[in-house]
């Protein structure tokens, strides 16, 4: 019994030193190895500029705009498809599509741009500038800095410890935020660019007008841009068939105007088209691919002239995240005194329902976005009456104001609004 205690102890001292040398006990994972190895490696692979959702666990990535993530819930999840209502006049919905593509820079992903009004060089040209430092954001809000601050006041505001460092950081892929805020401004530094890599799909130059396909199948433009995506997807690894020989990378795809008579689609130009299921059949393929790839795609679409109701249907049922604007140019809503300070609204008309079996639905509704000087900023508008009794004001919501028995009061004042900045 005596041997046996004895060979016990020894082989806890030992098993103790043992852990003292490699500093780890019985409740911490060991690292990965020094040799490459990831046999105990993490089990998930950390992506660039990804994150996995606090609520289902989906990789998601960021649009490009920070306001925009919190809504849908942290980010746009891979594999989805997000779709932009373009507004009336397509000044808003560009922004948005570009600061999508600018995101993807910033974080060192593999980018496609698609379209058939615009080639896709001079788009990556007329990417925003990204403000990597995070005081530097303070720098272009209105509410904080403006022409009638003095200087020594925007000093107080800025801690000491920053004011000898320099407002814009260095360029490149190097921030490991999720999520950035970007000038409308300024353009993308051109060294971004060229270290980049993405790919290129103009229409005019992929297509040629003598190609002649059946009236029952896509149409030409269609067809070539899955063929396109297919191959960047399979020859690049996205989809697992090619693993990727360096650092794991997300796809992000980005498609403009899409449905428009330029694409060689007619759903804009009459209510009843004989090729009316063209664009629906390509949603279809194009989430097939998504779904089995690392991927991510925004497209913008001028759903305003699509005259037939039942195909706009179809497409918001067929894409994952549906967003419209609209732009308060030439409407009445322009001269309206409660939306003076925005330029238009953005209604959320669909939330991805990943990995549930319920729907999932944004419990805002009211949001309206306004182009600061150089932001692009989404608020929250809740409107608001008050009733006041001499000089005391009392604010009540909607709900309120039904249980309220001072309908008669003579103090009664005009709706104001609550502003929410995200």
């Amino acid at each position: 019994m005596a041997a046996v205690a004895s060979c016990g102890s020894a082989s806890t001292g030992s098993a103790v030193a043992t852990a003292s040398k490699s500093n780890v006990t019985s409740f911490q994972r060991r690292g990965p190895r020094a040799s490459g190895t990831n046999d105990s490696g993490p089990r998930l692979v950390s992506i660039a500029g990804t994150r996995p959702s606090v609520r289902n666990g989906q990789l998601l990535v960021s649009t490009g705009l920070p306001a925009l993530d919190q809504l849908l819930g942290g980010g746009l999840a891979i594999g989805t498809v997000l779709l932009i209502e373009e507004d009336k006049y397509n000044i808003y919905s560009p922004l948005l599509f570009k600061c999508f593509l600018a995101e993807g820079i910033v974080n060192g992903h593999t980018l496609l741009v698609a379209s058939a009004k615009e080639d896709p060089a001079n788009i990556l040209q007329e990417l925003p500038a990204p403000l990597l430092d995070d005081n530097s954001k303070k720098e272009f809000d209105e509410d904080v800095y403006n022409h009638k601050t003095p200087e020594s006041n925007i000093k107080m505001k800025i801690a000491w410890r920053y004011q000898l460092l320099p407002k814009m950081e260095q360029i490149g892929p190097v921030s490991s935020r999720f999520g950035h805020y970007y000038d409308a401004s300024k353009r993308i530094p051109q060294e971004l660019i060229e270290a980049s890599n993405w790919h290129g799909f103009f229409l005019p130059e992929k297509v040629s007008s003598t190609l002649k396909v059946e009236p029952c199948s896509l149409t030409p433009g269609y067809i070539k841009l899955l063929q396109f995506i297919q191959n960047i997807i399979s020859e690049e690894g996205f989809d697992g068939s090619n693993p990727q020989k360096k650092q794991r990378n997300v796809l992000r795809i980005g498609i403009q105007n899409l449905g428009s008579p330029l694409w060689g689609d007619d759903i804009c130009c009459a209510e009843n088209v004989s090729n009316s299921h063209s664009l629906t059949k390509f949603l279809y393929v194009l989430r097939g691919l998504l779904r089995t790839s690392l991927s991510a795609c925004i497209i913008t679409m001028p759903t305003h002239l699509i005259q037939n109701k039942a195909i706009i249907a179809r497409v918001t049922n067929l894409s994952d995240i549906v967003i419209g604007l609209e732009s308060f140019i030439g409407s009445e809503r322009e001269t309206n005194t409660l939306y003076k300070d925005y330029h238009g609204l953005i209604h959320i008309r669909q939330i991805p329902r990943l990995n549930n079996l319920i729907c999932d639905e944004s419990d805002v509704k009211d949001l309206a976005f306004k182009l600061k000087r150089k932001l692009f900023t989404i608020e929250c508008i809740t409107k608001l009456r008050s009733y006041g009794l001499r000089s005391q004001k009392y604010f009540l919501s909607r709900h309120s104001q039904r249980k309220c028995s001072v309908k008669k009061n003579p103090y009664f004042k005009e709706p104001h609004t609550l502003k929410k900045i995200y």
